[in-house]
């Protein structure tokens, strides 16, 4: 039944010590509720009239929660949100005033504005920001129903409002209730919200058929109550003398029921067979069945309108007998039979359940099982929302069919994608929790790793002292895991157990197959680069981990010393002076020992550009290499033949391009090669060619750049710029 308001909008003045008395409270939250009223009341630097508008809103928003079992802390925050709400204050005021006890679940009521994002008939598919709230949202409403209740009770409190406003004002709040918070209160089985915010939109959006119907049932009221009285005093005389313990009474009749059921069936209210309704409570539920025999025993029932929702419950958990039988002069009454425990249930929902005042160490199991129910009945209230139109689509493929929502031990909610395994779920909470991993169980039961937890389970994860995860988990085709995150974690794990172990590995392997082909271990550091190592010790514990397989690294090292040999070996006897018929830059570019037009060329192996440190090295025919100063091939050439350095340096004339390779290795995902190629149009760069591979054990991409620049700073801001793409992990120069 809608609770009778106790205060009136407009009222500017009140009796606060009277208006608390009437809440029945105890003394104690008594005094904190009034404490936190006069901190709102004495809100200093804002309008006072605004202030008296807030607490208003509060008063009301008080009056109806506190029926439905909410606790002190519920009030209160209620009374400090109508303030926030207004900007009348802050979080970090009431963080100040009143510390971390009130901030999580007024934080919890503002998340739920994003329950406005699930407006049916726009047409508008969600956006990103749309379905992110609406994740967040859904997992704060999971973590604490009473913010669920609160913005419930605003609901009925702005419909109460708007009583006196214009039209599109009352129109516009009553489709938003209607379409939103009635089928949450309805699906949540909070029955004395429903009602009332049910029949005020109805009044709103349909003001004559409201005032029809409600005319009519003003216009039966006296014989009505009449009848009702006498039916049921004759009703609970009948279950006294047969010793069945129950109350019988008559109950108001809900508006927007009525017409509903009218327009249903296509029925006149005349032929309404409910608008004589009575109510049983029973002790015991046999007293439930009990009570059913002498109602039918004594009068004849219409077998066509009688449901049984203990045995077949409604999806909202509601559970009644209803029944309609023929009374005295053949007029229909309808029966329902119920329950003290089914009343509250159908009354309050699962506020009826969620007692926040028994504190955390109580009822522990069967707090998992009501938190599963609720998050079930969300995500069942969702559907009955967005019943058309593209959000629903995009709610139920970006929210829904990609996410599940499992519980830890302790009643947290988990957000992992679908298809997640529950060595996914241990990894999630810790790298510590998965590595310890040794088995694991979903609502007590025991299940394989690779077991995909569903929405709504509780998975516990049993550890053991040691870590001890295994190598088969990262095999894909094994279905341990599915996460990145996991994968990562993992492998970051048998990085670090084995590195010394696999580098000695891969140092024997790497020295007996250099032996093999005439090469030393010194050679090797050519490869180091070429692998994206930062030494040759990650190399060789790359190869003796199985992360790099060693015959591509021989197969680099004899091409790179190949190049070497073929290189010209015989020193010049003098300088070439003689310029070349088709010089690859103009004169001027470069000066060898301060002396221009000289025969000059690019080395391919380090590819310098304009503002590099470089150095020359004499060829004999080809004129003067120029190197960068680090080229390690320089090196290896100056070791054998120091006599054919020479000093260079950029000319003053530099211009045209210059080729340069660059190497990017990046996370492996969908879409990195198109964001690559944008920017590198962009910035305008000439691409002479483009190579790529995927290392599908690291999960990783490696994309090769030949580009033509013109100097080192269109080279630094290019690299910069790959490099704040997402999942770009290196950019580097080859």
């Amino acid at each position: 039944m809608v609770s009778v308001r106790q205060i009136h909008f407009g009222e500017q003045q009140v009796d606060l010590q009277q208006w608390l008395q009437q809440l029945a409270l105890s003394d104690s939250q008594q005094q904190q509720l009034e404490a936190t009223y006069r901190y709102c009341q004495n809100l200093t630097d804002v309008d006072t009239k605004v202030v008296d508008a807030c607490l208003i809103r509060a008063r009301e928003m008080v009056e109806i929660l506190l029926p439905l079992n909410m606790d002190i802390d519920t009030l209160e925050a209620s009374l400090l949100f109508t303030c926030i709400d207004e900007q009348v204050l802050t979080l970090e005021q009431v963080e100040a005033e009143f510390g971390e006890r009130l901030l999580p679940l007024i934080k919890s009521v503002q998340v739920m504005d994003a329950i406005r994002t699930l407006q049916t008939g726009t047409g508008i598919s969600a956006s990103e920001g749309q379905i992110d709230n609406l994740r967040r949202m859904l997992l704060a409403m999971v973590e604490d129903v009473r913010a669920v209740v609160i913005k419930l009770a605003e609901g009925v409190v702005m419909l109460r409002e708007v009583k006196n406003a214009d039209e599109e004002t009352r129109v516009v709040l009553a489709r938003e209730v209607r379409d939103i918070y009635a089928p949450l209160a309805n699906r949540l089985g909070i029955g004395q919200l429903k009602w009332e915010l049910e029949d005020l939109s109805f009044r709103y959006l349909h003001p004559d058929t409201y005032k029809e119907i409600a005319k009519l049932l003003d216009e039966k009221r006296i014989d009505r109550q009449n009848y009702i009285e006498e039916f049921v005093s004759g009703l609970q005389q009948q279950l006294d003398a047969d010793g069945i313990r129950a109350e019988v009474y008559g109950r108001p009749k809900h508006i927007y029921s009525i017409w509903k059921k009218m327009q249903k069936k296509n029925l006149a209210f005349s032929e309404l067979f409910d608008v004589r309704a009575v109510r049983i409570i029973a002790e015991r539920l046999q007293d439930c069945y009990a009570a059913l025999g002498v109602v039918h025993t004594q009068w004849r029932h219409l077998p066509n309108e009688f449901d049984d929702y203990v045995a077949t419950p409604k999806p909202n958990g509601y559970q009644s007998i209803h029944t309609v039988v023929l009374g005295p002069e053949a007029k229909s009454v309808e029966i329902q039979i119920r329950t003290e425990q089914m009343h509250q249930d159908a009354e309050l929902g699962v506020a009826a359940h969620w007692k926040y005042k028994e504190g955390p160490q109580s009822g522990k199991s069967s707090g998992f099982e009501e938190k599963i129910n609720w998050l079930r009945k969300i995500l069942q209230w969702q559907e009955d929302v967005v019943e058309s139109g593209n959000l629903v689509d995009e709610v139920r493929s970006q929210v829904f069919e990609d996410r599940v929502y499992v519980f830890t031990p302790r009643g947290d909610v988990v957000d992992l994608p679908a298809g997640s395994t529950v060595l996914d779920f241990a990894y999630y909470i810790h790298s510590v929790v998965g590595h310890r991993c040794i088995g694991a169980k979903i609502d007590g039961r025991i299940v394989p790793f690779t077991t995909i937890v569903e929405t709504g389970q509780r998975v516990e994860i049993i550890t053991a002292k040691q870590p001890n995860p295994k190598r088969d988990w990262l095999n894909p085709s094994l279905g341990y895991i599915k996460t990145s995150r996991a994968r990562a974690k993992i492998a970051h794990f048998f990085k670090l157990e084995d590195k010394d172990k696999n580098a000695a590995a891969g140092k024997e392997m790497m020295e007996t197959e250099l032996q093999r082909h005439g090469l030393k271990l010194e050679d090797a550091n050519s490869a180091v680069q070429r692998f994206n190592m930062h030494a040759l010790e990650d190399l060789l514990a790359a190869i003796g981990g199985g992360d790099i397989r060693l015959n591509q690294v021989i197969n680099h090292i004899q091409s790179r010393h190949k190049r070497e040999q073929d290189s010209d070996e015989e020193a010049l006897a003098e300088l070439v002076s003689r310029p070349p018929t088709k010089p690859r830059q103009s004169s001027g570019q470069i000066e060898v020992n301060g002396v221009g037009n000289l025969m000059t060329h690019m080395a391919k192996c380090c590819q310098p550009l304009p503002g590099d440190p470089i150095y020359g090295y004499i060829t004999q025919g080809r004129g003067v290499s120029v190197h960068r100063e680090e080229c390690e091939q320089l090196a290896g050439l100056l070791g054998k033949h120091p006599e054919r350095g020479v000093e260079v340096v950029w000319g003053e004339s530099v211009s045209g391009g210059y080729t340069v390779s660059i190497r990017v290795i990046a996370n492996d995902r969908s879409g990195l090669l198109r964001d690559v190629t944008t920017l590198l149009a962009n910035e305008k760069s000439n691409v002479l060619e483009m190579r790529s591979h995927s290392d599908a054990r690291q999960h990783t991409a490696a994309i090769e750049l030949k580009l033509e620049l013109f100097n080192m700073d269109s080279l630094t801001r290019l690299v910069s710029r790959l490099s704040q793409i997402p999942g770009v992990l290196e950019v580097g120069r080859l």
